[in-house]
């Protein structure tokens, strides 16, 4: 592991990198916010629901979202006090949790959707040549591969609270 520090071209883009990212969630959070009243954990996670065969287990939805899981026990509380989600012990594993999406909750994400759609297109994509995206996508998935090659959150130690 080297400990040089980033040359200015890696330096600048990675400052471009975290303003643009940073610029889009602001947009994407208040139109989620204007058009349904949920946060974008919250349409993620309705969105990895409404997409499944079946219904998913707490772990499964705090590594596709990554999230904490202490953050999304209460994004799920939250979504299930709306009445857009459901919780459920998985009749295999009385630990674990599972989480399936309501007839509300698909309602209230296929009503959000086309916004979300036509402002990622707007400020991500409209921007970009098809050429573009193609390059972007390839450059982003290698990171995010080389990310997901660590083991996911849900799989690290609890840190124990020092009651001393």
């Amino acid at each position: 592991m080297t400990h040089e520090p980033l040359d200015p071209r890696q330096l600048g883009a990675y400052f471009v990198l975290r303003e643009a990212v940073s610029l889009l969630e602001h947009q994407i959070e208040q139109q989620l916010h204007a058009d349904g009243d949920i946060s974008y954990v919250q349409f993620q996670l309705l969105a990895r629901l409404h997409h499944a065969s079946e219904p998913l287990t707490m772990t499964q939805l705090a590594d596709g979202v990554v999230y904490s899981r202490s953050g999304l026990t209460y994004q799920a509380g939250l979504l299930e006090k709306a009445g857009l989600v459901a919780r459920s012990r998985a009749p295999e594993d009385e630990r674990a949790t599972l989480v399936s999406i309501t007839a509300e909750g698909r309602a209230l994400f296929e009503r959000v959707l086309p916004g979300h759609v036509e402002l990622s297109r707007r400020l991500l994509f409209d921007p970009l040549t098809d050429d573009d995206v193609r390059h972007l996508g390839d450059i982003m998935t290698r990171v995010r591969d080389n990310l997901r090659a660590q083991p996911p959150r849900s799989a690290a130690p609890r840190k124990r609270r020092d009651t001393t």
